[in-house]
């Protein structure tokens, strides 16, 4: 019986020592790379100064690598003769960018701390910061996240939202990720910066009743029935460079650019908190920077798992 407990005081401590280091913590490179924070936020100062959109592009960058299997950096990876990343997957191809970003901030860390920080955790601060810029709130963000040496271009294709998702499937599918249907809203408020392509809002503007018509109107105007499929158009038309509760005003005006936007208010279980965020940006910006540190704690590797890349784009 001694034996049996012993046995089992030891596995309980192995499950308490696994679950440990697997948390997170914002000052986990506190001694190891001290200046990391620093490094980033000027980077990040740089690139959107020159380029307001990439502070967007960073952010959704963030969010394609943590819906598919984890924030670990599986996005950044490229393609090789042996080997499919997630680059070239629908929702990716020729819509993803930032990547040169993460790179040069990567070089930046590399200089200051030889294999030290993760590509993972660098485009959480990256995206974090890209938000502040705009004018969104900070958050702390928590670190300790690893590399994978791995990625699923079939995951990428299957478990990313489509702009042309519904209400329904939009809560299952972050509901599968751990996210509840508020975070799902809170989070879509990242469509209060950046653009998207013609061909992903052209049936809204076209064909759906739920859209304001001097709105469809305008987005007609560089969207095309037929072609021009890559031709942009600001997710809010109001304040394009600006993280803020204007992409939720919009929606309450029916003017949410894509079908996956204006789902979140149209008759629905979201309509509440939709007109709450429109009228309450503190509320908004609050509860976005929640919902970021829950999205980034999506599966992380941790502890031996995975590798600290030496280069984001490929394995060690």
């Amino acid at each position: 019986m001694a034996f049996s407990t012993h046995v089992i005081t030891l596995t309980l401590l192995a499950i308490l020592v696994s679950m440990s280091s697997a948390q997170l913590s914002p000052t986990f490179y506190a001694t190891t790379c001290p200046n990391l924070q620093t490094i980033v936020r000027n980077a990040m100062t740089q690139v959107i100064n020159s380029n307001p959109r990439m502070g967007a592009s960073i952010l959704r960058l963030f969010f394609h690598d943590c819906f598919v299997n984890g924030c670990d950096a599986s996005i950044l990876l490229d393609d090789t003769a042996t080997f499919t990343g997630e680059k070239n997957a629908l929702p990716n191809q020729n819509s993803a960018l930032g990547y040169e970003v993460i790179d040069s901030i990567k070089s930046q860390v590399e200089a200051s701390c030889n294999g030290t920080v993760s590509c993972a955790d660098i485009l959480a601060l990256a995206a974090r910061d890209g938000v502040f810029l705009l004018r969104g709130r900070s958050w702390n963000v928590p670190l300790g996240r690893r590399d994978a040496r791995t990625a699923s271009q079939t995951a990428a294709n299957n478990e990313l939202p489509s702009p042309f998702a519904d209400l329904s499937t939009l809560i299952s599918m972050f509901a599968a990720k751990g996210l509840n249907a508020q975070e799902m809203t809170v989070l879509s408020g990242a469509h209060s910066i950046g653009q998207a392509q013609c061909f992903t809002f052209r049936t809204r503007i076209y064909n759906e009743t739920n859209i304001d018509p001097r709105f469809a109107t305008t987005r007609r105007a560089n969207c095309p029935a037929t072609g021009g499929n890559t031709n942009l158009a600001p997710l809010d038309i109001q304040t394009a460079n600006q993280l803020d509760n204007n992409y939720f005003q919009n929606l309450v005006a029916l003017r949410g650019l894509l079908h996956s936007d204006q789902v979140l208010f149209n008759n629905g279980s979201q309509d509440a908190l939709v007109q709450n965020y429109s009228l309450n940006n503190g509320r908004f910006v609050a509860d976005f920077a929640a919902a970021m540190v829950k999205m980034g704690n999506i599966s992380p590797l941790t502890g031996t798992q995975g590798e600290i890349r030496m280069n984001c784009s490929r394995i060690n």
